[in-house]
């Protein structure tokens, strides 16, 4: 209905409040652990040209194919395949409940500021916590709350307040002549090598704190104007990739790379109290905690809704696909939120920290990122979905660079990390079997069997790897 359609500038907001999450609140540490200030700016232009061609792709997949509604894994699934298209479904859903558990470990490691008995968010009051606030929202859920204006807006306000603050405040206190020390590095000269290496460690980074910007296009519904859709989801982008640059920059000129890097998470928390003492920390951290129990909320939504809808297409189990009699996906947050539990239980008492538990969620989604792009790009060279004689150049420049920035990320990620998400990709492969035999289908054509092979190789590898201490979350 008319009254119910919003304009440019309120989808802009939406766009912006739904990508800035916990992870914002602590980028001055995690950009400056492993680059200086020149590999830092280059890290943030990198991923803006990436992002907004992949936010684009995903505009022009559901303009192009309207009917593909089964959500992000299904343009995986029409452009390569059953096992492919169930592969970005999995992936989806690790990264949102390995999301969950590193929310929780920033949420804890916030409220140790307040309560040091939580130390930096992984110790066993951390686990006891977490664990209360896990089922609490699982009950919430199960009782049918699909809804959540209201912590919405609450959240939405708790987390861009403090963060404006905070860039006001820090901008005043911003110091050029330290912000320039050390540019490029330690010595301040440029080798192209090392500052490779620091751009590539800011790169799962900045996918973490992006990671939603496949959900700009839900917004199409809500557009007074079609055509605004496309703008106000590069417009957001901008913004929010602005609000990211001065976060992580102005940082840069308050303390030095090494000072950032040694700081716990929140780090924002503890930039801000250098500047004007223990009031700007207890409004930072009070703003994170209030987002972060929002976003948990949201996020447990999403994890348990991915299987379930998955379920209804055939793609995973039927018995996913359960609801109770609120219209819950009950089955499916079960599995979601016992999943959660025990992450919360391994890895937080492994000391993992939340920077190693954002890269392996960031990690997990590159395949549905990377396979929907590829989409776009086979699209756009195929031909198909376009009309005769229609122009499709600018399509293909699209799925050209957002097909290059999911690789690049893939790289950037590093084979430690790929190792560890395919220990929770392999066992994905005996849900997709138990699919197939429930629709009576092939379960995997030859390409797919290898792609299948390899992932159960990566998963032998990478076990042995972490039972050896050569690796370790």
């Amino acid at each position: 209905m008319k009254e119910n359609k919003v304009g440019l500038f309120p989808l802009i907001a939406l766009v912006i409040g739904s990508m800035i999450g916990g992870g914002a609140f602590n980028l001055p540490s995690d950009m400056a652990a492993g680059a200086h200030s020149g590999a830092v700016i280059i890290g943030w232009i990198i991923t803006g040209i990436g992002m907004i061609a992949l936010a684009l792709a995903y505009q022009n997949l559901a303009l192009r194919k309207p009917e593909l509604d089964g959500g992000i894994y299904s343009y995986a699934r029409a452009g390569f395949g059953e096992f492919i298209g169930f592969n970005s479904a999995w992936g989806y859903w690790i990264s949102a409940w390995l999301g969950n558990v590193a929310y929780a470990t920033l949420m804890f490691s916030a409220f140790s500021y307040f309560f040091p008995i939580f130390g930096q968010g992984n110790n066993l009051a951390s686990v006891i916590g977490a664990s209360v606030i896990l089922w609490t929202v699982h009950a919430l859920v199960l009782k049918g709350i699909k809804e959540a204006s209201l912590v919405n807006a609450v959240t939405t306000i708790a987390k861009l307040v403090p963060i404006f603050l905070f860039i006001v405040v820090v901008m005043f206190a911003f110091k050029a002549d330290l912000f320039l020390r050390d540019f490029w590095g330690a010595g301040g000269g440029f080798d192209w090598s090392q500052v490779q290496e620091q751009v590539k460690s800011t790169m799962l980074v900045t996918l973490w704190v992006f990671i939603g910007v496949e959900g700009a296009v839900v917004l199409s519904g809500r557009a007074k104007r079609r055509r605004d859709v496309g703008r106000a989801t590069v417009l957001g982008l901008l913004g929010t990739l602005i609000i990211y640059i001065l976060i992580s920059v102005l940082s840069l000129g308050v303390m030095n790379q090494p000072q950032l890097a040694a700081l716990e998470a929140p780090s924002m928390a503890y930039v801000m109290e250098a500047v004007v003492g223990k009031w700007g920390a207890v409004v930072i951290n009070f703003g994170l905690v209030i987002s972060l129990l929002g976003a948990w909320l949201g996020w447990t939504l999403l994890a348990a809704e991915i299987p379930y809808v998955a379920a209804k297409d055939g793609v995973l189990p039927k018995r996913l696909s359960k609801e109770n009699r609120s219209g819950s996906p009950s089955a499916s947050l079960w599995l979601t939120n016992g999943l959660i539990q025990a992450f919360i239980l391994v890895v937080l008492f492994a000391e993992s920290t939340y920077q190693a538990l954002y890269s392996m969620a960031g990690v997990a989604i590159l395949l549905p990122y990377l396979f929907s792009a590829l989409y776009q790009l086979k699209l756009a060279w195929t031909g198909e979905s376009y009309g005769a004689g229609e122009r499709r150049g600018k399509d293909l420049l699209l799925g050209i660079v957002a097909t290059l920035y999911s690789m690049w990320l893939v790289y950037a990620a590093g084979l430690e990390y790929l190792l560890m998400v395919s220990v929770l990709y392999a066992p994905g492969i005996f849900f997709y079997l138990k699919a197939c035999r429930e629709q009576g289908k092939k379960p995997f054509k030859r390409f797919e069997l290898v792609v299948a092979a390899v992932i159960v190789v990566m998963a032998a590898v990478s076990i042995v790897l972490l039972a050896n201490g050569t690796i370790a979350p």
